[in-house]
């Protein structure tokens, strides 16, 4: 099996990048956000105000089209989505992409600081996966959907599975989210998420899509070429913004596009190299038992409060932070007395 190279285009505005883009004739992936008309609040202020859908119909030529949800992008700049599952879902259905992720919400360092964001983040993809995948069966485009998985270390990917089982079926690509700031190599690296899904998934089952994953990669992943289907990257665009930089010229879309041309004969040349096995030494997820009664509560309730985001009890989106600790402090009071008599540090109420 060949891994399929996918090239992630900024915009599909008609020009000189859209036009290589026809010509390349090789699977290309726009994010959402790419596709979002925005306008100025009164107070000054961005404010998302719908897709500009228009823009979809100068797709055509191209070999392919998915479509993903632009996680990352958007935690970093706005801290969530802009829009609702339901507008996004309308924008995966007014175009037939070959494939739409799920949103999803990524588990970057960058946007997860700690091991509880990291878990919050995971209930909450879990939580998006099942609604647009409840509302893909609704709107007739079921057959295009594509799982998103999450997480920071690989038993973490593998727990994001076990609450997608229902989609982890033969045929279905299902995506890893959380691979383009990835290392390649170590116990949490790209190519061990890839070969712990690769153990625990079915065989016969699901094969992956990794998001934005650097093209040094390739000959690591080769042997996982019957799991892995295929990748995308936007690094072409970075290139190409260092090269206008060093030459003091424009980043003009000619430029780009030829950035975009020569990065995806650099990567169809990386699977022809000689395939490249890796030692994995896996480590177990760090350890989170907090000996404190206390703070014992206090992971208690965030568990809680996530099993009910999974469930759909709670919204994907809804700001828990300021009940955690009064679920705490109920839970706290609520242990045996075997635990001790303290009581609680005096919490404020929730907002």
């Amino acid at each position: 099996m060949t891994i399929e190279v996918i090239v992630g285009l900024p915009h599909l505005n008609e020009g000189p990048i859209l036009q290589r883009a026809r010509l390349m004739q090789q699977p290309m992936l726009i994010s959402a956000n790419c596709l979002s008309r925005w306008r100025t609040a009164s107070g000054g202020w961005r404010e998302w105000h719908g897709w500009r859908t228009g823009q979809l119909g100068n797709a055509y030529g191209l070999k392919s089209l998915d479509l993903d949800s632009a996680g990352y992008v958007l935690m970093a700049r706005y801290g969530g989505y802009p829009w609702s599952i339901a507008d996004y879902m309308a924008l995966a259905a007014s175009y037939p992409f070959r494939r739409f992720a799920a949103a999803d919400y990524c588990c970057e360092a960058e946007i997860a600081a700690d091991r509880a964001e990291v878990l919050d983040r995971i209930a909450r993809t879990v939580a998006t996966n099942r609604e647009c995948r409840s509302r893909a069966y609704d709107l007739g485009i079921i057959d295009r959907f594509m799982p998103v998985l999450q997480g920071r270390y690989p038993e973490d990917y593998e727990r994001c599975a076990e609450a997608l089982a229902w989609s982890m079926n033969p045929g279905t690509v299902v995506g890893v989210g959380s691979m383009c700031r990835r290392d390649i190599h170590g116990p949490d690296g790209l190519i061990a998420v890839v070969a712990h899904l690769d153990r625990i998934l079915p065989d016969p089952g699901p094969r992956l899509h990794l998001f934005g994953v650097k093209g040094a990669a390739i000959p690591y992943l080769q042997p996982y070429a019957h799991r892995v289907a295929s990748l995308d990257s936007q690094a072409w665009g970075t290139a190409a913004r260092r090269d206008a930089r060093r030459r003091q010229v424009s980043k003009t879309d000619a430029l780009a596009a030829d950035h975009m041309e020569r990065w995806t004969i650099a990567q169809l040349d990386r699977l022809r190299e000689p395939h490249r096995a890796m030692a994995i030494t896996p480590e177990p997820t760090p350890p989170q038992t907090p000996s404190d009664p206390w703070e014992a509560a206090i992971q208690q309730a965030q568990a809680e409060i996530r099993a009910l985001i999974e469930s759909g009890d709670l919204a994907h989106d809804e700001v828990t932070t300021g009940w955690i600790e009064t679920w705490a402090a109920d839970l706290y009071r609520r242990r045996p007395k075997a635990a001790g008599n303290l009581r609680p540090p005096k919490v404020a109420a929730a907002s």
